[in-house]
């Protein structure tokens, strides 16, 4: 027995988090740190690979938390805060490079990556501020 029996018709009408590039992107970033942050040394599991794992997580759990709230100026505030995790992250990255954890180009590429992203963020917040003022 369903409980939820007109959650289809909803569901047909609402734009999920899913369907939002910019979240799909971000995703695709957290998996790509995610993975390389486990090619780290094992001694950096508390430290660095800790510190990389949850700002990248911190990314994507903004960006859904911000498309989740009802007020334009709550949801611009979420996605101003998953900005500053994204540069926590490439911080990290940029940590991860000087200790020699990952190779020149990979870091380039993941750096490029992260502009990419910052970018289509940036552009995302300036939509919303926008809608805020229709």
């Amino acid at each position: 027995m369903r409980i939820f029996r007109s959650t289809k018709i909803y569901f047909m009408e609402y734009k999920n988090l899913d369907t939002l590039e910019l979240y799909q992107m971000a995703c695709k970033f957290r998996r790509n740190i995610t993975r390389l942050a486990g090619t780290f040394p094992k001694e950096e599991k508390f430290l660095l690979i800790a510190q990389i794992k949850d700002s990248v997580r911190s990314v994507t759990a903004n960006i859904a938390e911000g498309y989740g709230r009802y007020y334009y100026q709550d949801s611009i505030k979420f996605y101003r805060i998953s900005r500053g995790s994204l540069l926590e992250t490439l911080d990290h990255l940029s940590s991860a490079l000087d200790e020699n954890y990952l190779d020149e180009t990979a870091f380039n590429d993941l750096k490029e990556d992260q502009a990419i992203l910052l970018k289509k963020l940036n552009s995302y917040i300036a939509y919303i501020k926008r809608l805020k003022e229709t």
